[in-house]
């Protein structure tokens, strides 16, 4: 098991560069018996036949290395039980279960009713148009997913959105020493006020205690100490429950601040499932664990609606930072966990 996960870690595959990691997996699908379709670098393929369609998707694409690793990234390192490797965490721990319960369940004879899609995508960490909405628009429609991303292996059947705002406060440049005196707008003064008010902004609460709060990431304006601004600029990252429109969150936003609001993004969009959905009941019945409500977001945000719980081996905070890392005791979890939650999903939906 740690070894097709070192096997994939090896393989340098940042976001747009994962030509020759999805070679790998796509020889290994053909290895383990599979017939791998490829569309650019997201690998498909299948096992069983009919409806329903459940699939189960991960990627292969990670952020570039950060500053404070202790050897290179890209040589994993086992000790003990543990894995060390940019990428081990996120997410290829998450693809290395995947594609192992699929192999299982093949090797066990497990030909349906019903078909399970594993497709393994990439550019998921920056929401690339070669990723995953290419894959799933050439392929058959799926009736549920399970998203593979580090949970601790507690299934989510909740995600915030992402909706990204570009902000602009305009006002009137000339010598600071004067600014009162000539009745000069300061565009740094009017951005900070709007900036107090979106610190300040209430949403209706998801599930009574889900709240979505804005937040200020980047601020840019002046140009000297002793002139006025005329201009700063500002943007905003606001993380939002599935009870909030994008649509009517923005055009409520705009009613309340007096600078100009761009929409950068909206496409990642606040999901959910119920908890009753088959994928959701499978899932907590073969990770022993309750659902839960995640605050990050995935690419289940781009899968159109289709029911879907994220799940998978490692802890999201281990994500992004330097010594990343995954235990073999997480993958097998993953691997039993997936394998359990497919086979589990077959029956229940069967029975509806």
């Amino acid at each position: 098991m740690l070894d097709l996960l070192a096997q994939l870690v090896s393989i340098r595959s940042l976001s747009r560069e994962e030509h020759a990691c999805a070679d790998f997996v796509e020889g290994w699908a053909r290895d383990a018996g599979f017939s791998p379709q490829r569309i650019a670098n997201n690998i498909v393929f299948v096992l069983g036949s009919g409806g329903p369609r459940l699939m189960l998707n991960s990627h292969i694409d990670t952020v570039p290395q950060c500053s404070g690793w202790l050897a290179d990234p890209w040589t994993p390192r086992i000790e003990g039980g543990r894995l060390t490797g940019l990428g081990a965490n996120d997410a290829k721990g998450c693809v290395t279960a995947m594609l192992l319960a699929a192999r299982e369940l093949a090797e066990q004879g497990w030909n349906g009713p019903g078909t399970l899609v594993v497709l393994i995508s990439a550019e998921e960490e920056i929401g690339g148009e070669n990723g995953i909405q290419l894959a799933m628009s050439q392929i058959e429609p799926v009736d549920a997913a399970i998203n593979g991303e580090p949970t601790g292996l507690a299934p989510c059947n909740a995600q915030r959105g992402m909706l990204l705002l570009e902000c602009s406060s305009h006002g009137s440049s000339g010598h600071a020493a004067h600014a009162y005196k000539l009745g000069l707008e300061n565009a740094v003064h009017a951005a900070a006020r709007d900036m107090v008010s979106l610190s300040e902004m209430q949403f209706e609460p998801y599930e009574d205690i889900h709240v979505t709060r804005p937040q200020v990431t980047v601020v840019k304006g002046g140009l000297s100490h002793n002139q006025v601004p005329d201009l700063c600029e500002f943007q905003v990252d606001i993380r939002t429950t599935p009870n909030l429109d994008h649509e009517e969150t923005l055009a409520w936003i705009r009613s309340q601040l007096s600078c100009d609001v761009h929409c950068r993004s909206a496409r990642y969009l606040p999901v959910s499932t119920p908890r009753s959905h088959p994928v959701v009941r499978a899932a907590v019945v073969a990770s022993g664990r309750d659902r839960y409500f995640s605050d990050t977001c995935s690419d289940w945000s781009l899968y159109g609606g289709i029911p879907t719980v994220k799940l998978g081996p490692g802890e999201s905070p281990r994500s992004h930072r330097p010594e990343e890392y995954i235990l073999e005791s997480e993958l097998q979890a993953g691997l039993d966990i997936y394998r359990d939650t497919v086979l589990r999903y077959f029956e229940e939906a069967g029975n509806e």
